[in-house]
């Protein structure tokens, strides 16, 4: 059942044993969000079917990641998007479920990062948004700093370092 536009968000801190749903959101968002604008190929080696989940396990240790989660009587409610960022106020990661982008879930994420950040001294973020990701962050106020070509698994991908202040 996909849900309604009126369900509520929750945002909660991210613990170790969310890891697995996360990188299914993220794998899932990656072939099926980017599919317009990043060839199989590439969605491949940016987004293994088979992930290395103690690779994303130490990834995500060294993140604060923040989670958002349908309003549902779900004892384990699936996560509707995630958010991971450094302490120096990188956004590592935003992803959605597929079925709730374009919905509000990413813009509730990033709110409750910049107000932590904030909270902790830091008002400068900034991001490597990929082709798909570029539009919503213009959105949100960041700016492009310098477009990128970096190099996941023998495909290269075009990306755009970007930066908000306030």
């Amino acid at each position: 059942m996909t849900p309604s536009l009126e369900s509520p968000l929750s945002i909660r801190p991210a613990r170790p044993g969310d890891v697995p749903a996360l990188v299914a959101l993220f794998t899932a968002a990656v072939h099926r969000l980017a599919a317009g604008a990043y060839d199989e190929a590439q969605r491949a080696a940016w987004a293994p079917l088979l992930p290395d989940l103690s690779a994303w396990q130490q990834r995500f240790a060294a993140l604060s990641t923040r989670i958002a989660v349908d309003g549902t009587d779900s004892a384990r409610p699936a996560p509707a998007g995630f958010i991971a960022w450094q302490p120096n106020g990188l956004i590592d990661l935003l992803f959605c479920a597929p079925d709730r982008a374009r919905r509000g879930v990413a813009s509730a994420l990033l709110a409750t990062a910049a107000a932590e950040l904030a909270a902790q001294g830091v008002h400068r973020l900034s991001t490597e948004a990929s082709l798909v990701a570029r539009p919503f962050f213009a959105r949100h106020g960041f700016v492009v700093v310098e477009e990128q070509t970096v190099v996941r698994g023998g495909q290269a991908f075009r990306r755009f370092a970007m930066q908000r202040a306030g």
